[in-house]
């Protein structure tokens, strides 16, 4: 004889979709450590004598003025280029801007005298009427 146990009908689980979640992730600041030699670090003994410190420095170029014997030393060409670009620049400007600051001139001018004229006027009625 056997036992007859029942089982339960379950429906089948729902499919849902899995969803992988990285692990976070971080940007770790790093820096390149600064080796700052002490105060009384020296030279090997061996080193010393073989090491020359040359210091020369080219000469500036010069114009020699034959009247007055004086040697005149020339600017180097980063100074002309920088000037010759500052001169282009400020006269581009002053010929671009005259006409319009000419404009606004007369037009400012033409209104100030305007009002200038109406206050003359209103000051001459306000005397005319105080005298009669």
């Amino acid at each position: 004889m056997s036992i007859l146990i029942p089982t339960p009908n379950l429906p089948k689980p729902i499919d849902l979709p899995r969803i992988d979640l990285k692990p976070p992730s971080a940007r770790i600041p790093s820096y390149r450590p600064m080796v700052i030699p002490p105060a009384d670090l020296e030279a090997p003994e061996e080193t010393k004598a073989d090491t020359k410190e040359t210091t020369e420095q080219p000469t500036a170029p010069s114009m020699k003025i034959p009247v007055l014997d004086i040697q005149m030393p020339l600017p180097t060409a980063e100074v002309v280029t920088t000037a010759t670009y500052a001169a282009v620049a400020a006269v581009a400007t002053t010929t671009l801007a005259t006409p319009f600051f000419d404009q606004i001139k007369k037009k400012l001018t033409k209104f100030l005298q305007g009002k200038i004229n109406k206050w003359k006027e209103k000051r001459k009625k306000k005397k005319d009427s105080s005298e009669s």
